[in-house]
């Protein structure tokens, strides 16, 4: 099953990568804001609650489809590549097996322990 929802991830990803390829952005933007998503672990500095919280807020497919909707309802692209980003990011982190994180702790995600 674990291999189903890496290929599942991946074609999410690519499905991003799409979406992307129709904005008027140059490339290098997808390359150089994909990790981005990631400065939301700046929140496990005030603890596990914090931090599960902002990270979860940034890596979280359905406020990243969201945004992408309200950018393309209200036509703005800034909001569309926000969402794009989000959502390529978190297929992408899910292709590496980072899901979600409980307050437990960094490691424990909703597809299991980290590092195990």
């Amino acid at each position: 099953m674990k291999t189903v929802l890496k290929l599942e991830e991946t074609a999410l990803f690519i499905l991003g990568i799409f979406l992307f390829s129709r904005l008027n952005y140059e490339w290098w933007w997808f390359l150089a804001l994909i990790l981005a998503p990631d400065l939301s672990m700046i929140g496990y500095a005030f603890g596990n609650k914090a931090g599960a919280f902002f990270y979860n807020a940034f890596h979280h497919k359905g406020i990243a489809v969201l945004i992408y909707v309200f950018g393309c309802y209200f036509d703005i692209e800034m909001l569309q590549l926000m969402g794009i980003i989000l959502f390529s990011h978190s297929a992408m982190d899910r292709i590496f097996g980072y899901g979600l994180k409980y307050e437990k702790g960094f490691k424990y995600t909703h597809l299991g322990e980290i590092g195990k």
